[in-house]
């Protein structure tokens, strides 16, 4: 198996990549991909829980301060549509490292301004930089070989989940012990450390695409229609996200009711609980390697139904603290089991669509099953407002039963 190091001299087209895929991926450089994806994607789901203080100290009107949490997934969802397409048309580990340079210049930006909107425009800029993500994902399924892909784009997954899940509490201890700039300005550097060590481990890869940039966004479209796996996978993520957020959305809400009362650090440690979920992303993907996908993946929406059943006896036995906070950290478990299982799954099975379209496959992919995540957080607000936890559970389970209905109405050939 070639070394991280001699595979970064390997200048590949995607013929050279797919001699380079037979031989594999080195155990290193899968667990570097998940380190990367994990310190990126922190930058996109922190700012939910800072709002407070960075509305506070940049005197904000309530109306802007909403745009603190959403500003860096508008960038994001700009990244993933309009820059990651350019993975299918210029060199990859180029175009990640002049992402991630512009990553941390706009965390380090993000430190230092002193006003609403300037800050509000380098967290677009953060989140758009921050797609990268969405180039390294097919870079690793590229290296892998085919029989071991489910594999490495899980154990990637796995660095990613973790990131969203400890990055709500990782950015209320930074705050709480240093301030909300200090956040921007140790995501800065942790983003400038991993500069030089892609340029170490990442292979060179050219794709063979040669086409107008127009013509590149343009075939988004044709991409979606032509591919019905790719449809399928993206609308039961969709709706899986969806229950995501909507569960992380109104659980800190929750918890900050009786009889739980807890503050900032209590919902921190909740959070580090559920995170444990996370570990089923690379089981996930070696299940889909051996042919189990079509079972796991209904599997997986069951347990997302389930978890919103577990949510709703918590506030059934709130008269007791223990059983209700137990129940209440099951499920935490049980929905991210489910929702990064049926992640994992897609992810295995968009990457085995269209070679020569990776980066724009998996661009769909995430930016649909995004605004999933982003109808769901929507919706949470709603729910609670207008019927507090049960009518969360209830949208929760809604959305879970729509990615189930989704995948037993589409026919095995839609795995």
């Amino acid at each position: 198996m070639a070394s991280g190091t001699d595979r970064a001299d390997l200048v590949a087209t995607e013929g050279e990549a797919t001699i380079a895929a037979e031989q594999g991926i080195a155990r290193g450089t899968v667990w570097f991909l998940a380190l990367s994806v994990g310190v990126i994607i922190v930058n996109l789901t922190a700012p939910q829980t800072l709002v407070g203080p960075i509305a506070a100290d940049l005197g904000m009107l309530p109306a802007q301060a909403g745009l603190v949490g959403t500003a860096s997934l508008l960038g994001y969802a700009a990244g993933l549509f309009f820059v990651v397409p350019l993975s299918d048309l210029v060199e990859n580990r180029r175009l990640t490292i002049v992402m991630l340079g512009a990553a941390v210049l706009a965390a380090l930006a993000a430190a230092t301004t002193r006003a609403a909107v300037p800050f509000l425009a380098m967290l677009f800029v953060l989140g758009a930089a921050c797609s990268a993500i969405q180039v390294l994902v097919p870079i690793a399924a590229a290296m892998a070989r085919v029989s071991e892909r489910g594999r490495v784009v899980g154990d990637v997954m796995s660095g990613l989940m973790v990131g969203i899940l400890l990055s709500r509490p990782l950015a209320s201890l930074v705050t709480d012990l240093f301030g909300w700039r200090a956040f921007y300005l140790l995501s800065g550097a942790s983003m400038a450390a991993l500069i030089p060590l892609m340029r170490l481990r990442l292979p060179m890869r050219r794709p063979e695409a040669h086409t107008r940039y127009p013509a590149l966004i343009a075939s988004l479209a044709t991409l979606l229609r032509r591919e019905p796996v790719l449809r399928r996978r993206a609308l039961t993520a969709a709706f899986g996200m969806a229950a995501f957020s909507v569960f992380w959305t109104a659980v800190a809400l929750r918890l900050a009711a009786a009889p739980f009362g807890f503050d900032q650090r209590h919902v921190a440690l909740f959070a580090l609980a559920g995170a444990s979920g996370a570990v089923v992303a690379p089981f996930a993907g070696r299940a889909g390697d051996r042919g189990w996908s079509r079972g796991l993946l209904v599997a997986a929406h069951l347990m997302t139904i389930l978890a919103f059943g577990l949510a709703w006896l918590a506030d059934r036995a709130s008269g007791s603290l223990a059983p209700a906070l137990a129940l209440l950290v099951l499920a935490a478990v049980v929905v991210d089991i489910g929702v990064i299982g049926d992640q994992t799954l897609g992810r295995r099975a968009v990457n085995l669509l269209a070679q020569e379209a990776r980066g724009r496959v998996n661009a769909l992919f995430v930016g649909i099953f995004f605004l999933g995540g982003a109808a769901g957080s929507g919706v949470a607000g709603y729910a609670w407002t207008q019927g507090g936890w049960p009518l969360v559970c209830a949208a929760g389970a809604g959305f879970g039963a729509l990615s189930l209905l989704s995948d037993l109405l589409g026919g095995s050939s839609q795995a």
